[in-house]
């Protein structure tokens, strides 16, 4: 082990991982994913999806989650920065519709591993920003959930700076909230 850092986060099952980052004059090295590392740390998932998306500043993608077929998610920067959030859908957890937020950005080389049945979303804060996740199932159509971003009862504390004009998709800005979710849970 040793070429990973982990920290755990207020929200169990939440994980930030720092990679070693080998550097000289010519540049840097470094592993973004090894098996054997992240199985030491307690992260024993097996990714059979890698996707990349890119957007520009000021751009919100969430909070989404998949229904029938979860997936465990780790996510990271490779160009830019934004600001990551997952929110915990797990029926019974104690921090059930908690978020935690973290920036990750090409800079900090930070990762965050989003364990299944959480609602997951970020806001880009640089100009550009590329974005790669590997995902423990594949995409299955029809099978997107979300949340409202916005919604007052999650509250999440999305760091957006004054001036910054949103550039939300028309599906992301009529997901219901929290409430809406735990009442559908129950019928």
């Amino acid at each position: 082990m040793g070429k990973i850092t982990v920290e755990t986060c207020d929200i169990e099952g939440l994980k930030i991982i720092t990679p070693t980052v080998f550097g000289d004059e010519r540049g840097y090295f470094m592993e973004t994913y090894n098996y054997n590392d992240f199985k030491a740390a307690g992260i024993d998932q097996v990714f059979v999806q890698d996707n990349q998306s890119a957007s520009r500043k000021g751009v919100l993608r969430g909070l989404h989650f998949q229904i029938r077929y979860p997936q465990d998610k780790l996510v990271r920067v490779v160009s830019g920065e934004v600001y990551d959030v997952a929110v915990d859908l797990r029926e019974g957890s104690e921090t059930f519709g908690k978020w935690f937020g973290v920036h990750l950005s090409a800079e900090n080389k930070k990762q965050f591993f989003i364990p299944k049945n959480f609602a997951h979303g970020f806001l880009v804060l640089s100009d550009y920003a590329e974005f790669a996740y590997k995902c423990t199932d594949f995409y299955h159509p029809n099978d997107e959930g979300g949340l409202l971003w916005s919604d007052p009862d999650l509250a999440v504390n999305w760091p957006i700076p004054e001036g910054m004009e949103l550039i939300i998709s028309d599906k992301d800005q009529v997901w219901q909230g929290i409430k809406a979710f735990t009442e559908g849970k129950r019928m």
